[in-house]
């Protein structure tokens, strides 16, 4: 597709935006059912951890409102930043450097303050490394797109 100015939107704009806005709308949903304390989900989501499902959400839930609401803003502005990306936006960049932040003050928290051992798994690892991977190459992807003018 070209815009006014004649710049095509290279095709893998369409692949990064999609795929990070079906992974990052998985993240806001599991978001949304911590939040709404849906241990029907924590169960589904706990098999092979040595953990209740009310335990994990207990935990999840004593996190300060401070914690919550840059968990939020990791969430949201991941979520936000995708649909930029696929408007073109050149404020996705401004979104997923609010995602990575957020995201950057929760780990800082559980570094911090620590996690309890049925966190403390490989798959929990792996995961936290694929999610610092996505949201740290969504921000360079944008930024890239914007330095060549795809993004308004």
């Amino acid at each position: 597709m070209d815009d006014s100015l004649g710049r095509r939107t290279p095709w893998h704009l369409w692949v990064v935006g999609l795929i990070s806005l079906a992974w990052n709308a998985f993240g806001a949903n599991d978001y949304l059912q911590t939040q709404l304390g849906n241990l029907a989900y924590f169960e589904s989501m706990m098999e092979g951890m040595d953990a209740t499902p009310e335990q994990a959400l207990a935990y999840f839930q004593s996190y300060p409102a401070w914690l919550h609401g840059a968990w939020a803003i990791g969430v949201w502005g991941s979520v936000l930043g995708s649909l930029l990306l696929l408007l073109r936006s050149r404020f996705a960049v401004h979104a997923f450097a609010l995602a990575l932040l957020g995201l950057a003050t929760t780990t800082v928290y559980q570094l911090i303050v620590g996690q309890p051992d049925w966190l403390h798994t490989s798959v929990t690892t792996i995961i936290n490394i694929v999610i610092w991977s996505i949201a740290t190459f969504l921000l360079i992807y944008s930024i890239s797109m914007r330095s060549k003018g795809v993004l308004r």
